[in-house]
């Protein structure tokens, strides 16, 4: 693309701030479902929402609507971050490896476009953690205020290392949905190229293709990076015996399935679906949208 290399990276960064908007009301009832229920968090015990819906309606009668979109100005400073990096590196790379191939880059390459899906999202959503945070504990109600309020709390209490708390699990997460879900979408995209042409109902059925698998693939890893985000560690504060908290990726895992079961890894993936795949949708038919300008 020569001169132009920079594209992908503003398409990829507004497609998915326009996204976000669009759905994330069901991102907050998503978020308030994997919180719920832990044993070990006096702050979450209570299982408040039976589901989606009901999360839905609680929130909106008893905290008014806007709550829903409780924490939008972070994610939305996230996509801007996350987003451009995400999607600008993924098919810059992929373009960049296909040059040198023996097909000259004529072919999709399911193996090349996995790995480059994979480092694009695990790279973006590790710088973009802060704005996750952040996201995270204005939806859960732990942080009150705007974006530089929590900011500048989380900073206070819990130091650096509290703006980066749950990154391993983002990072792990975001690598698994990319893997899935973009050479998913290109996949489903090409096969369905003779029938419904490089046209918008090609990029929505592709879309909600794309964001099944992903949806079962990370939903356990995003509970668990949920968990993590939300919960508070003062910096150099010493837990007391009675005192528990998640060491990690891998305890918060292991205590989740010993404490609720294993299902309770899938807390929260009905809204997680129904999310990604309005959001895919809504990405990807403004992303090839404004790939017609270049």
């Amino acid at each position: 693309m020569g001169d132009r290399d920079w594209r992908p990276f503003v398409y990829g960064g507004l497609a998915s701030i326009v996204a976000e908007f669009g759905t994330f009301p069901i991102d907050t009832t998503k978020t308030r479902l994997q919180v719920q229920g832990q044993k070990i968090d006096p702050r979450h015990v209570e299982l408040r929402y039976t589901g989606m819906v009901d999360c839905f309606i609680k929130t909106s009668q008893q905290e008014g609507v806007k709550a829903l979109y409780c924490g939008i100005w972070p994610a939305v400073l996230r996509q801007a971050t996350y987003g451009t990096i995400k999607f600008g590196t993924y098919y810059s790379m992929k373009k960049a490896i296909a040059k040198h191939r023996a097909d000259g880059g004529t072919k999709e390459h399911l193996l090349t476009n996995t790995f480059c899906a994979a480092f694009a999202g695990g790279l973006s959503s590790a710088i973009a953690n802060p704005t996750d945070v952040l996201k995270v504990r204005m939806q859960t109600g732990t942080e009150r205020g705007g974006v530089a309020r929590c900011a500048a709390a989380t900073w206070r209490r819990e130091g650096a290392r509290g703006l980066w708390r749950g990154a391993g699990a983002t990072a792990q997460r975001a690598a698994v949905i990319a893997a899935v879900e973009l050479p998913a979408y290109d996949a489903c995209k090409r096969r369905l190229l003779p029938a419904l042409g490089d046209a918008p109902p090609n990029h929505l059925a592709s879309s909600l293709l794309a964001s099944l698998g992903s949806a079962v693939a990370s939903t356990p890893l995003d509970v668990v990076r949920t968990r993590l985000m939300n919960q508070r560690r003062v910096k150099d504060h010493i837990a007391s015996q009675h005192e528990v908290i998640y060491k990690g990726t891998i305890d918060c895992f292991m205590q989740t399935v010993r404490n609720e079961g294993f299902l309770a890894l899938y807390k929260g993936f009905v809204p997680t679906w129904l999310r990604m795949g309005p959001w895919n949708i809504i990405f990807f038919i403004t992303y090839e949208q404004l790939k017609q300008f270049y």
